[in-house]
């Protein structure tokens, strides 16, 4: 596959209609998530479980749908992603128990299903309990092993560039009949 000789075939109308295309694609992409993130809520509406700590509900490299309405309480037993301070990732666990202040304030403490203990020790320094502002959003539905490829990727930065560059080259170098 000789790129830059495809590249030189082009005359400057083809090219410029490429990067176009290739152009709309990614802003497409860009749309969709952001109208995902409005219509669901949260700031993160796809997710993928990176560990077993969810197992049987969900494996590792499920693919999760989340909403995050604000008016729609937590309950225990409920399957929320969060973020800790401190914490790059979120973890999806289940709510094992809810703390009701009398101001209506909601506290809540999450479990992994196939971890032995609750996630205070996941938790920053000294919290105990999470809040509603620490919820990324609730689990409504998922595709299994969707995710692997994310994992993937994350893995194997090679192959994630290795992947980017051969369908960006793609979509560069596809030509219209």
């Amino acid at each position: 596959m000789d790129l830059f000789g495809d590249l030189r075939r082009m005359n400057k109308r083809q090219l410029y209609y490429q990067v176009l295309n290739f152009a709309m694609i990614v802003s497409s992409a860009l749309m969709i998530w952001k109208g995902l993130i409005v219509i669901t809520g949260s700031e993160s509406p796809i997710v993928v479980v990176l560990s077993g700590s969810m197992e049987p509900a969900f494996h590792r490299g499920d693919l999760l749908f989340l909403t995050n309405f604000h008016d729609d309480p937590i309950r225990a037993g409920e399957i929320v992603v969060f973020k800790v301070e401190g914490r790059d990732i979120p973890i999806v666990h289940r709510v094992i128990k809810i703390h009701e202040k009398e101001n209506g304030d909601i506290k809540f403490l999450t479990k992994g299903d196939n971890n032995e203990v609750d996630d205070r020790g996941l938790y920053k320094e000294g919290q105990n309990w999470l809040e509603k502002k620490d919820v990324v959003g609730r689990a409504r539905g998922f595709l299994p092993y969707v995710g692997m490829v994310t994992i993937i990727m994350n893995d194997y930065p090679k192959f994630k560039y290795a992947l980017l560059a051969v369908m960006g080259a793609y979509v560069l170098l596809k030509r219209e009949s």
